[in-house]
């Protein structure tokens, strides 16, 4: 049976004192909520991780938002995966939309970042979805199916068993607009069809898929009432102990 997640995405927000703090609401609220395969994950800033890890114990799993692609050496300002795994981290997100539009990260480097953090035991979050324009010119399935077959369709049966896939339209990050439950779940039929056609049926049921797009208490358990659905990888409403609570609740509904 495959797992459910709920993973939080702090980006650039909050300083130590108030990561901490918020950290600490989430795992009071959320050690109560989860059922047995069910996961809750917060990717913070690198600043957080050593301290978040040693406060989540076996309640909130703790992820970075990014790693290098290299292993070590004269990259200034660069994290590699083995500090990200050093400091107690399990999970690091890759190919976030923000990432490949600020940063210029393409699905090459994905794919050699996704093996750096495999290597050193990280389970990769791997963020694929389309912009307004390829959703309205119809071209997103095609966009969907190259970012998969370029950053992640090289990996072996057994390496690939171990990532998280999550879908984000990018449409809907930071808009207030979602995806509705209808059209996220044909997106994540998709993409574990094209899991199914590369890898066979029981790894392709054994993927997590996530639905990464504004997703909130409001609108959660329609979403994860979907059959492909898995959870959700949550922005704004991770920075909210409550919402994301609830958010992890409607796992449940």
């Amino acid at each position: 049976m495959r797992k459910q997640i709920v993973a939080g995405n702090w980006k650039m927000n909050l300083d130590y004192n108030e990561g901490v703090s918020l950290f600490s609401e989430i795992v009071n609220m959320v050690k109560d909520e989860r059922k047995g395969n069910q996961l809750a994950i917060i990717c913070s800033p690198f600043i957080h991780l050593n301290s978040l890890a040693k406060l989540g114990g076996n309640d909130v799993k703790i992820g970075a938002q990014n790693i290098s692609d290299k292993e070590s050496g004269a990259f200034t300002g660069e994290t590699s995966a083995k500090m990200v795994k050093s400091v107690g981290a399990e999970y690091v997100i890759l190919g976030h939309s923000e990432r490949r539009q600020y940063f210029a990260e393409s699905d090459a480097l994905l794919a050699e970042k996704t093996k750096v953090a495999l290597t050193h035991g990280l389970t990769p979050i791997f963020c694929i979805g389309e912009t307004l324009d390829e959703r309205e010119n119809g071209s997103y399935f095609e966009v969907l199916k190259k970012q998969l077959v370029e950053g992640v369709f090289s990996l072996s049966d057994s390496d690939f068993s171990k990532i998280v896939i999550a879908y984000e339209p990018v449409w809907a990050i930071g808009t207030g607009l979602t995806a509705s439950p209808e059209q996220a779940q044909d997106i994540h039929a998709f993409i574990r069809s094209e899991i199914e056609a590369n890898y066979g049926f029981n790894i392709a049921d054994d993927t997590t898929i996530l639905y990464g797009g504004s997703c909130n208490p409001g609108n959660a358990a329609s979403l994860f009432a979907q059959k492909d659905i898995d959870g959700g990888l949550i922005g704004g409403a991770s920075l909210k102990s409550r919402d994301f609570t609830d958010i992890i609740k409607a796992l449940n509904s």
